[in-house]
């Protein structure tokens, strides 16, 4: 029985789209998975494109994510539109372009992710592979190398590895057999001290304060959720940290972090993983003004302040999640 997959002539498929004139452009929304992920398809270019670079849609600012690009090296662009006319090829990992609004107007040629797809975004693109059922997207590139045969070096097995334990919150989100075998495998080649160090990176002493305002302004819903509005924040990163701490909280099964960041009002959705979908909880809330969606345990919704007819954007989530909240939340 194979280790993984036999992906024979979907590997052919896709290295027959690397031609040597090509330009490519891996666009991503960076934390650790797409990061790793975008690594790992870089490595599967070099030699068959005549170059290809990265860059993020999103500024990064969480400190294990810098350490991340610091110690394994990730050659990380910032993303602007101009930068279109310089590359002839676009590839996606660990999103889908409805994801962003960031990705309009960009043809992607690959599109390779483990978040659902929306029936109401399709899209095209000449390589395309989705699979919902995987926790992370590195456990879907870490198949890739193995079917291509090729061993990632120290540094690509140590960010696929931060990609799967980052995404699956060490197998305590969801996740399959498929990333655990990732996982054990990227161990023969990681450095395991180096891993240490980025995952022991996750805070700011500055970041302290928001935990205290966070237990000051949250709101219980019901007996097992909780609804926290931060207000303006330097960074959605912040809401992130806030939301799985409270996932810690005995007796709470769904948290909503709300807050203001760049001219944008954006909540994440954090669950138990359990009874309730949080990618479709966010969907029914604010799909209808912004993007919306994530996985049953872990979800997003990000809406334009230009979208919120209200001043008091507190107001806006707090009422659209008491009145379109479903029975049973």
């Amino acid at each position: 029985m194979a280790y993984f997959r036999q992906l024979d002539d979907e590997m052919t498929h896709l290295i027959s789209l690397f031609e040597r004139d090509n330009k490519w452009l891996i666009i991503i929304n960076a934390d650790p998975d797409a990061m790793a992920s975008a690594m790992a398809l870089k490595r599967i270019m070099s030699r068959r494109v005549d170059s290809c670079d990265i860059a993020s849609i999103n500024e990064v600012k969480r400190p294990d994510n810098l350490a991340m690009i610091r110690y394994l090296r990730i050659p990380l662009l910032s993303y602007s539109p101009e930068m279109k006319n310089n590359y002839t090829h676009f590839a996606m990992v660990d999103s889908q372009p409805h994801h962003n609004t960031a990705y309009a107007g960009i043809s992607f040629s690959i599109v390779i992710d483990h978040h659902p797809p929306h029936p109401d975004f399709p899209f095209s693109s000449n390589y395309r592979e989705i699979r919902s059922d995987y926790g992370s997207n590195s456990t879907i590139m870490t198949e890739y190398l193995y079917n291509l045969k090729i061993r990632p070096g120290k540094l690509l097995a140590t960010s696929l590895m931060y990609g799967i334990k980052s995404d699956t919150q060490s197998f305590e989100r969801n996740f399959c057999d498929v990333d655990i075998k990732a996982f054990s495998y990227l161990n023969k080649w990681a450095d395991t001290p180096l891993l240490k160090k980025i995952v022991y990176s996750e805070y700011k002493k500055e970041w302290l304060k928001y935990f205290s305002q966070a237990f000051r302004k949250m709101r219980f819903i019901g007996r097992e959720g909780v609804f926290v509005w931060m207000g303006r924040m330097e960074s959605p990163d912040i809401l992130v940290i806030l939301a799985d701490f409270f996932t810690r909280v005995h007796g709470l099964s769904w948290v909503v972090v709300c807050g203001n960041c760049e001219k944008k009002a954006v909540a994440v959705f954090r669950g138990d993983g359990l009874h309730r979908d949080m990618g479709a909880f966010s969907q029914i809330l604010y799909a209808d003004v912004g993007s919306a969606g994530g996985h049953k345990s872990m979800a997003r919704a990000e809406i334009d302040l230009k979208s919120i007819e209200t001043k008091d954007v507190e107001s806006f989530f707090w009422d659209r999640l008491v009145k379109r909240k479903p029975a049973g939340f």
